[in-house]
């Protein structure tokens, strides 16, 4: 029987797509990348996949989980296997630099950024661009990193704190630093539009008054074993019932030419009206607060979208096949 194969490096972050699959009785099996073997004469089973890897799986101490997805992404395209989310998807996922570059081609604005390999480069590249500013890391995932940097003195004390820190998560994972225009929106709060099957799903309203981790499913601090939160209860994420935005469109066909078929892409709007999307998820999360709250059921829901499309791709090929 074909499956769906859903890839992936982090348990809690899938708990609710097995829920949604089950109640479709759509088979599955994970494939959990951290280590392992991959028989690159031998391939790989029939059925559709779907690649879930994070760009922050190193603060889990998956460090080699995104190249490892990315060889078992190679073996599947040889193969031609029906892949949401693959090559482009993942570089995407891993970099920011990308992303930028790619949105920037549909007309989607980002905001004025220099990356920077070498932190002693730093100071130059904010000299160059001027305060506020933001440093964060090109490659990070739950918001790592992210440093509002208004003045050279407080870019001295953070670079300070920076030197003397034995925190790997302090520095970016593939050293490059990005210095990055300080938007500062109108109200505390960024917009999260959430796509399944490359079509807009919803919008969901961030607050960031308590700062720049914004990811759904870490909405809450829990230790290790505990349930995923995001199920835990929070009003940090709103969903907006009938949103429009004139993005939305070009952030559709962004996602086409990228072929990322489950992503979701923040952006913040400043006080003139002035929109720019900073950060493309292809690993999206969603918190099912929120999604009870709106009054979502079923595939109505992310990770019950995600699931009836999964769910249709694997019908279609299992037509083809019998064709």
């Amino acid at each position: 029987m074909t499956k769906v194969h859903v890839i992936h490096e982090n348990d809690a972050w899938v708990a609710p797509l097995r829920t949604a699959f089950e109640s479709l009785g759509t088979p599955f099996e994970e494939w959990f990348l951290d280590r392992g073997v991959l028989d690159l004469n031998r391939p790989p089973p029939s059925g559709v996949f779907y690649n879930r890897m994070s760009a922050s799986s190193h603060t889990r101490g998956h460090v080699y989980a995104p190249e490892y997805a990315g060889a078992v992404i190679e073996v599947l395209e040889r193969h031609n296997r029906p892949l949401v989310n693959g090559r482009r998807a993942l570089q995407l996922e891993l970099s920011k630099v990308a992303q930028y570059q790619a949105l920037a081609i549909h007309g989607i604005p980002v905001p004025s950024t220099l990356a920077v390999v070498g932190r002693e480069n730093i100071p130059e590249a904010a000299a160059k661009l001027g305060y506020p500013l933001i440093l964060k890391h090109n490659r990070a995932g739950k918001g790592l990193g992210v440093r509002l940097v208004r003045s050279e003195a407080g870019l001295r004390e953070a670079l300070a704190l920076l030197d003397v820190t034995s925190d790997s998560e302090a520095h970016p994972r593939d050293g490059i630093w990005l210095v990055q225009r300080y938007i500062e929106a109108a109200e505390p709060f960024i917009t999260r539009a959430e796509f399944v099957g490359g079509r807009f799903l919803y919008a969901v309203k961030v607050d960031t008054s308590e700062g720049f981790e914004l990811c759904p499913a870490d909405a809450c601090n829990i230790g290790e074993g505990a349930a995923c939160p995001a199920v835990a209860p929070t009003h940090k994420f709103s969903i907006q019932d009938g949103f429009q935005h004139p993005l939305i469109h070009r952030m559709e066909a962004f996602l086409l030419a990228n072929q990322i078929g489950v992503g979701a892409i923040e952006f913040i709007t400043d006080p003139h009206g002035n929109t720019f999307a900073y950060d493309v998820n292809t690993n999206t999360n969603y918190n099912a607060d929120a999604e009870t709250r709106a009054g979502r059921t079923g595939n109505q829901t992310g990770m019950g979208a995600i699931a009836a499309h999964l769910t249709a791709l694997l019908r279609r090929e299992a037509l083809a096949a019998a064709a």
